[in-house]
This record gives C-alpha cells, structure tokens and sequence, in this order.
C-alpha cells in the first residue's frame, strides 16, 4: 500500500493476523497452508500478482511469496485502497471477534485498541491513518533471554543456587564406578523451580522477572553447571555426559576441538569436592595456566 511502485517479498513463519495470533477456519488445511493461502491473500487484495516459491534453505517453513507486478493500472490506485480499507476492518471484526470467545480473556487489557470503530470514511488514502490501535515492535528490540544481565549478578545466582542444592539434606553422592575411583563426588540434591526460587531475595527475584524464562532460562544458560528436566534443578554430572560422537562431521569435530578448555571449569573453583573429571578430560580449563 506504500506505493504503486513497491514490491514485496515475504516468507511467513509465526501464525499471525494483523492484530494478534490468526484465527483457523479450515479444518480441511494444515495449520501452514491455511496461513500460507492468507498471506497471498492479502497480497492479491492489496492488487499484486502473487507468486509462491519455495526457498533452498534448512528449514521447515519455506515457502515464500513475491509480490513483482501490480494486476490493476496506477489509475485504479484509489479504488484498491478502498478495497485494502475494507480487507484491513473486516480482519480487525475477526479479531474482536475471536477475543470475545476466549475464556477467561482479560477483554480490557488486551482488546481495547481491536475494539475501537472502524473509521466512517473507508475511502481513507496513504496520507491517514491505515489501522487504528495497530502498535508496531519497536526498532531495536530489547534482548530479554537473560544473556544480557551483568555477569556479576549472574554468577551470584549460579553460586546462590549451587550451594542450596548442595546443601540440600540428605546429600546425594555420586561414585565413579567407571574407573573404579570409589571416591563419592556430591551432586547435591533436587529441588524443583519453584523450592529454587522461594530461596532466593526479593530483588533477584524481581530482577529475573522481567526477562523471558526467568530463572529456568538463566539456568539453562548455564549448562554446564544445571540441568534443568521436567521443572526439577539438578547439577549436572560430567562423568553421565555423552561421549562425542565420532560420526559427527568433520566440522562440527573442528569447532567442538577449538571450545575445548576455552573457559574455566565451575566445578574446579566452586565445588567442595573439586571436578567430577580429571583435568585432561575435562572440556573446561583447570587453572587458568590451561586456559586456551
């Protein structure tokens, strides 16, 4: 709608409509292709010959559609956008719609913009408003997977955590049957997300809040101090990790050998009985004389 000159490429991936998620209405169609047929909807009401192609990359949602040449004559202009108008306020209808049938849907928070009346001139042009309520992302988006949280602050919570499960009564030790070392290694106990949180202060807790995942993104951040399975914490073992497979291919072999010993072990510094691994199997460094 921009232009008569502009064209478009588009490769749909997330199921959504103009106001939120899209609504299914053909039980006949794959969830994809319902949505696929949508989005050259809109390209043909917005007056494009639409064109479906299916792209050469590793994913399962490729299929894409170009917009090259307009089907209508640049003196038509007028009537397409009216046209457009239309197709924009009977797809906001639908989303009304669609909210009204939710149960327990909060109608006030998350439909007062939808419900707002379609503009009384449907011939409304480029130079005015094209979808009242519509709130586009903003420009930068803001990183909210907890990769962006000061390191200090992170690691106070690795340790905080570390220690309850370690601490945790009764302790369960681990023995290194495989190589015949009968000496235990503490792996600490269980404990599930919420005993987790329930132990930690009111402003970590209000800090990780405001990130996606919180707490269980955090840990899962650190794999190689947490395993998180079924919403239950546990410090991971080393010694029960899979050995690298020796199928793998030769480049994925060449980045796994160039990780190795690129960091320090958590378990070297901060673990009472030291690393489940001796140092030469161990793929973080023991000392920062092995770092690489």
């Amino acid at each position: 709608r921009s232009s008569y000159s502009c064209c478009y490429f588009v490769l749909p991936c997330c199921f959504f409509d103009f106001h939120g998620k899209y609504s299914r209405r053909q039980s006949k169609k794959t969830q994809y292709r319902e949505y696929l047929d949508f989005v050259a909807q809109v390209g043909s009401v917005c007056g494009f010959h639409v064109e479906e192609d299916c792209l050469r990359i590793p994913s399962t949602k490729r299929v894409s559609f170009v917009g090259r040449s307009r089907s209508y004559a640049a003196a038509e202009r007028a009537r397409i956008d009216q046209q457009i108008t239309q197709f924009i306020n009977s797809r906001r209808s639908c989303a009304v719609a669609t909210c009204d049938r939710r149960v327990g849907f909060n109608h006030e928070d998350h439909c007062e913009e939808a419900v707002s009346e379609p503009p009384e001139d449907e011939t409304e042009t480029a130079g005015t408003v094209w979808m009242p309520g519509f709130q586009p992302r903003e420009k930068v988006e803001k990183i909210r997977n907890c990769a962006s949280l000061p390191r200090d602050f992170v690691d106070e919570v690795v340790l905080n955590v570390a220690n309850l499960l370690l601490n945790a009564a009764p302790q369960k030790s681990c023995s290194d049957k495989q190589g015949g070392n009968m000496n235990t290694w503490n792996q600490g106990e269980s404990l599930s997300l919420r005993e987790v949180a329930e132990h930690l202060n009111k402003e970590t807790l209000k800090k990780l809040k405001s990130e996606y995942g919180g707490l269980q993104t955090l840990l899962k951040n650190n794999h190689q101090v947490f395993e998180v399975l079924n919403g239950r914490v546990h410090i991971r073992d080393w010694r029960k990790e899979k050995p690298p497979s020796k199928t793998k291919p030769e480049v994925k072999r060449r980045l796994s050998a160039e990780a190795f010993k690129t960091r320090l072990c958590w378990f070297f510094i901060h673990h009472p009985d030291g690393c489940s691994l001796p140092s030469e199997a161990c793929p973080y460094a023991h000392g920062t004389e092995e770092l690489r």
